[in-house]
């Protein structure tokens, strides 16, 4: 084979090696982590406190009891019932290794999670990964240290999605205070001031 016909493969050999290897999704993800930072993927955080999907359960805040028995299974293996966050606002994420808009949009989150106080906000990553092993590889290997649990069974409303990355936003006593389906950039002022507001 000549270069000539070399150089004309290249660019299919290239596709091949991303779109058919492991790399598949890292390289789709910094992609779009490029779309976010760029503005030019309109992938705006959710507005905390506006009115909820039409399939989304809300809980009014003079509830005594917290609605969510959502149990949870911690990366150590300690068993953590989502109602433990009672008092908190609470950002959880429904996420995958295997999804590159699930990957592009943690950065943005690990960040907003360094920024807010962890006694009034609590951040719940939940991997939906089939195989815990993959996620907590990519969690070591990205360094992120956002709490990330695996579920026990299967996710009941609001926290049930036909997508992900799916994010919903509760308030101190479970109260969803905002629900987005799709990749956003949560780390931006006004999504942090919003959760700081939601917790007071």
């Amino acid at each position: 084979m000549n270069r000539k016909n070399l150089l004309q493969w290249l660019p299919l050999a290239v596709f091949a090696l991303v779109m058919f290897t492991p790399l598949r999704t890292t390289v789709l993800a910094g992609l779009q982590r490029g779309l976010l930072a760029t503005g030019l993927w309109n992938a705006d955080a959710p507005t905390v406190g506006a009115a909820p999907a039409a399939n989304t359960l809300v809980v009014p805040t003079s509830v005594a009891t917290y609605p969510h028995q959502l149990h949870l299974t911690a990366l150590d293996g300690k068993p953590v019932n989502l109602s433990d966050l009672k008092g908190k606002a609470v950002f959880v994420n429904m996420w995958a290794s295997w999804c590159p808009p699930c990957v592009a949009e943690m950065p943005g989150i690990q960040a907003l999670h360094e920024k807010l106080d962890p006694e009034k906000v609590a951040f719940v990553m939940i991997s939906l990964d089939k195989n815990p092993a993959k996620a907590r590889a990519m969690l070591k290997r990205q360094g992120y240290t956002f709490p990330v649990y695996f579920p026990t069974g299967p996710l009941a409303p609001p926290f049930d999605s036909n997508s992900i990355p799916s994010t919903v936003i509760l308030g101190p006593n479970g109260e969803v205070a905002a629900r987005h389906e799709g990749m956003a950039d949560y780390d931006t002022p006004e999504f942090k001031a919003a959760l700081e507001q939601l917790a007071h």
